[in-house]
C-alpha cells in the first residue's frame, strides 16, 4: 500500500525463539526494504493467544513478549511498521513451550495435583513443634517442647495431573512418601520433664534437626522453654534453662529457643520460634528471659512467657516448639507451631535452600 509514494516495510526474517519461565525472546533481522520511509516499530505475536510484545527501532533486534500461559506451545510472527503502516508478518518462528511458575504452601494433610506444564517440583517439609507438658500439683511445671525439624528436595518428578500426598502429623510432615522428603516433629514435653528431643530430617536432602528444650525437674513449678525449629543449615536453638530463666541458644537459619522461665518469678517458660518456607534467610536470634524465641528465615516469633502460674506458650510458626504450663493448678502447656509443606516449581530452575524461592 502506498502512503504519500511510501509503502509499507517488507516482512522481517525471524530468528530463533528461546524462552525462559513464561517470558519468550523473538530475534529477527530487519525487511530488505523499508518502503521508502524509516521503520518506527516491530511487533511479535504469539499463536495462540495472540499476545504480543513491540520494539520501537528501525533496524534489527529481538523482541520480549511476556505473560505467556504455563504448559502451552507458541510460534511468533513479526511485523514491520512505518509511516505507510504495518507490513506483511514473518515466516512462523520454531515452537516454544512456556514453563509454568508457581508455588503452594500445606499445613495440613492433603493431595497435591501437579497443574498443567509442571514437570518438575522442589519442596521443604517442616515438622510440627512439639507441644508443651502440663504441670502437675505444686511442684511439676511442663516440659517444653521439642522444635520441629527441616527438610528439603530438589527438582522432584512428578507429572502433569497426578495427585501426590502431603502428610502432616504429630510425628512427621512428609511430601510423596517417607523416603521421598521427611522432617520429624519435635517431641512433646511432659509433666516435670527434662530435656527432650527436637524433630529431625528424617529423609530427603539438607535440613537439620530441630532444637531441644529444657523443663523443670527436681519439684520446680516452672514451665520450661520450647526449642527452635530446624534450619536450612543447622538445627534449631535450644530453649533457655529453667533454672536461670537465661537466655536461648541461636538456630542457624531456623528459629531461636524460647527463653526460660525463672522460679524466682514462677513464670512458665516461652515458645521456641519458627522458621519461614522461603528458602534459607536471617538465622533466629536469641531470646532473653520470658520471651518468645525469634523466627528464623522469616519464621514466627515464639509466643513471651506467661505471668507467673499460667498456660504454657505457643511456638511460632513453622516448627517451633511450645512452653509447658506451670505447676500449682497444673495449667496446661502450650501448643506447637504448625508443620507445613511448600512446593514450588519448575524445580529445575527453583531450588531450596536459595534459589528462586521467594514468591513468583
Amino acid at each position: 500500500m502506498l502512503f504519500g509514494g511510501v509503502s509499507v516495510p517488507g516482512a522481517p526474517t525471524i530468528g530463533t525463539v528461546t524462552i525462559s519461565g513464561q517470558t519468550a525472546t523473538v530475534p529477527f533481522t530487519a525487511p530488505v526494504s523499508n518502503g521508502g520511509s524509516p521503520i518506527t516499530s516491530y511487533t511479535a505475536t504469539s499463536s495462540p493467544g495472540s499476545i504480543t510484545g513491540t520494539l520501537n527501532q528501525e533496524g534489527s533486534g529481538s523482541i520480549t513478549v511476556s505473560a505467556l500461559v504455563g504448559g502451552t506451545a507458541y510460534t511468533f510472527t513479526v511485523t514491520a511498521t512505518n509511516a505507510a503502516g504495518t507490513g506483511p508478518a514473518s515466516a512462523a518462528s520454531n515452537s516454544v513451550t512456556a514453563v509454568a511458575t508457581g508455588q503452594q504452601v500445606y499445613t495440613s494433610s492433603n493431595t497435591w495435583t501437579a497443574p498443567a506444564g509442571v514437570t518438575s517440583v522442589s519442596v521443604v517439609c517442616v515438622g510440627r513443634g512439639g507441644d508443651g507438658g502440663a504441670g502437675s500439683a505444686d511442684t511439676d511445671g511442663g516440659g517444653g517442647g521439642g522444635g520441629g525439624g527441616l527438610a528439603y528436595k530438589n527438582n522432584i518428578a512428578v507429572t502433569p495431573g497426578s495427585g501426590y500426598t502431603i502428610s502432616i502429623t504429630s510425628s512427621a510432615t512428609y511430601f510423596i512418601s517417607p523416603t521421598e522428603v521427611q522432617a520429624g516433629a519435635g517431641v512433646a514435653g511432659t509433666t516435670g520433664g527434662s530435656q527432650v528431643a527436637g524433630g529431625l530430617k528424617i529423609a530427603g536432602e539438607g535440613g537439620a534437626s530441630g532444637g531441644s528444650s529444657s523443663g523443670p525437674s527436681n519439684g520446680y513449678a516452672v514451665g520450661g522453654a520450647g526449642g527452635g525449629a530446624g534450619g536450612y543449615s543447622n538445627g534449631g536453638g535450644g530453649g533457655g534453662p529453667w533454672t536461670s530463666g537465661g537466655y536461648a541458644a541461636v538456630g542457624s537459619g531456623g528459629g531461636g529457643g524460647g527463653g526460660g522461665g525463672s522460679n524466682a518469678e514462677e513464670r512458665t517458660g516461652a515458645g521456641g520460634g519458627g522458621v519461614g518456607l522461603l528458602g534459607a534467610g536471617t538465622t533466629g536470634g536469641t531470646s532473653t528471659t520470658y520471651q518468645g524465641g525469634r523466627g528464623g528465615s522469616g519464621g514466627a516469633n515464639g509466643t513471651d512467657g506467661a505471668n507467673p502460674w499460667r498456660t504454657g506458650t505457643n511456638g511460632g510458626n513453622y516448627g517451633g516448639g511450645a512452653s509447658g504450663g506451670a505447676g500449682y493448678q497444673s495449667y496446661p502447656g502450650g501448643s506447637g507451631g504448625a508443620g507445613a509443606v511448600r512446593i514450588i516449581w519448575p524445580g529445575t530452575t527453583r531450588s531450596f535452600p536459595s534459589t528462586n524461592t521467594g514468591d513468583m
